[in-house]
């Protein structure tokens, strides 16, 4: 038996991170698709929770593409869906830094983009072809000189994909931010995605959820900051480290810590 084998029935809400939990971007990790679907067959509602720079729909199709069955979870919340509306609402072209296909996606979501004289600009990720934070540095010096606000659509700092390490849009913030740029945050651990997602879960109490992720300052950060009980999965992004003694103290939390520390949905 595990811990997930004798989850306690109070938690009718599970908030689930998608990469680091459920795959690392090429496959699906042993028995997730499994684990999420036993809970969607105990009544639960299952909510996943990520910081993908995409909508929604756009996250949907890349897991059918994974193998990840449509009837084990109820609701897709993303940073990029709250970045969407953010642009939405400015009601003028931005700036746009990410991969092609990224672009293409938010373009088909209403979003349109310039190459010069923007004031805002949005930013899902890496171009696919600088693979460094520090390879955007000039750019980034420029865009801060220009006092141009930085719509970090993930603020992952890393994702791991097939192993290997991958920068995110938060990596491209924080170095934005040291130059003192200003930066607009989408996603965990901020608190808009988090009401996105309990109004996709019929607006449960807070203590019928529960959390389940792999990255510290997102995952768990943003469950305590909601008041949410967590559960750390510890071989995802942070690979098999324990989780923090000082994590609490470290950002001013109180007692708090996660109701448990597992190595996978297994």
């Amino acid at each position: 038996m595990t811990f997930w084998d004798e989850l306690d029935p109070k938690y009718s809400v599970i908030l689930c991170d998608i990469w680091g939990v459920v795959h690392d971007g090429v496959n699906l990790y042993a028995n997730a698709a499994e684990r999420l679907c036993q809970w969607h067959r105990q009544g639960r509602k299952v909510i996943l929770i990520t910081n993908a720079p995409r909508p929604a729909d756009a996250v949907e199709a890349q897991l059918g593409r994974l193998g990840l069955p449509r009837d084990c979870w109820d609701g897709i919340a993303t940073s990029g869906q709250a970045g969407i509306a953010a642009i939405l609402a400015l009601g003028h072209p931005t700036g746009f830094l990410g991969t092609q296909q990224d672009r293409e996606i938010l373009e088909e979501h209403g979003l349109s983009f310039v190459s010069e004289g923007f004031t805002d600009i949005a930013v899902t990720g890496l171009d696919g072809v600088r693979m460094r934070a520090d390879d955007y540095r000039s750019q980034l010096e420029a865009l801060a000189e220009g006092d141009v606000l930085f719509h970090c659509f993930n603020p992952d700092r890393v994702v791991v994909r097939g192993g290997v390490p991958e920068a995110c849009a938060g990596a491209l913030a924080d170095v934005y931010e040291g130059m003192g740029g200003r930066v607009a945050w989408y996603g965990k651990p901020h608190p808009s995605i988090y009401d996105y997602a309990l109004g996709l879960a019929g607006q449960p109490p807070r203590e019928a959820v529960l959390v389940v992720g792999d990255a510290l300052v997102t995952d768990m950060l943003g469950a305590a900051a909601q008041g949410f009980d967590a559960v750390f999965v510890q071989s995802g992004i942070h690979a098999d480290e324990p989780f923090p003694a000082n994590f609490a103290s470290q950002y001013g939390l109180g007692d708090w810590s996660p109701v448990a520390v597992v190595d996978s949905l297994v």
